[in-house]
């Protein structure tokens, strides 16, 4: 008896070591290393999110469809992480690069409320940059617009990234509700 409880005392300690986590995850996906510009012309990357928890998601400014509620739900969870105090950065990324210089993201941004010393808009890449960032980092689909069309087809998925670059969770973006989640889990894993 006494080395079963030895052994389930083991594998707990070993699961907690290799990054078990406060919460349910849906994902363990490692970021990819990028230096990207933000909205106010400098530069943001992963090593400057290093130690911080992160919620991230990918949008576009000319976007008439999913991004507009993805947005406004992403300016009220920067409400609520200040109401609650949680400290946390947010960073949409631009998928629409062309388009999406920082000037044309501040304005977008500042159309939220965004509070910019922790929610970032980032561009300075090509299509093709952000479309394999998407993917590999997050297993977010990015796929150019149909012919004739000028809306980028992505996923709309936040993610919940960990302070060692790590996606642990996504959650539905167009969804208000999935604030309250998003907020509930970082009320516990935030220290």
């Amino acid at each position: 008896m006494n080395y079963l409880k030895l052994f389930i005392l083991f594998v707990f300690l070993f699961l907690a070591a290799c990054g078990g986590y406060a919460i349910d995850t849906n994902m363990s996906e490692e970021i990819d290393h990028f230096e990207f510009t933000t909205q106010d012309n400098e530069t943001l990357g992963l090593n400057d999110l290093e130690g911080n928890w992160w919620v991230a998601d990918f949008i576009f400014t000319n976007c008439t469809s999913v991004c507009l509620p993805m947005t406004y739900n992403m300016a009220t969870l920067q409400d609520r992480l200040a109401e609650e105090e949680i400290d946390a950065q947010l960073v949409s990324f631009s998928i629409d690069p062309e388009i999406d210089s920082p000037e044309v993201l501040k304005n977008y941004g500042q159309g939220y409320d965004a509070d910019f010393s922790n929610w970032s808009f980032l561009t300075g890449y090509d299509f093709e940059t952000i479309k394999e960032f998407s993917i590999t980092s997050f297993k977010n689909i990015v796929a150019p617009p149909p012919t004739g069309e000028d809306q980028v087809i992505h996923g709309t998925l936040f993610f919940l990234v960990s302070p060692e670059g790590e996606v642990i969770k996504n959650y539905n973006g167009t969804d208000a509700g999935s604030v309250d989640l998003i907020v509930e889990d970082l009320k516990k894993v935030v220290q």
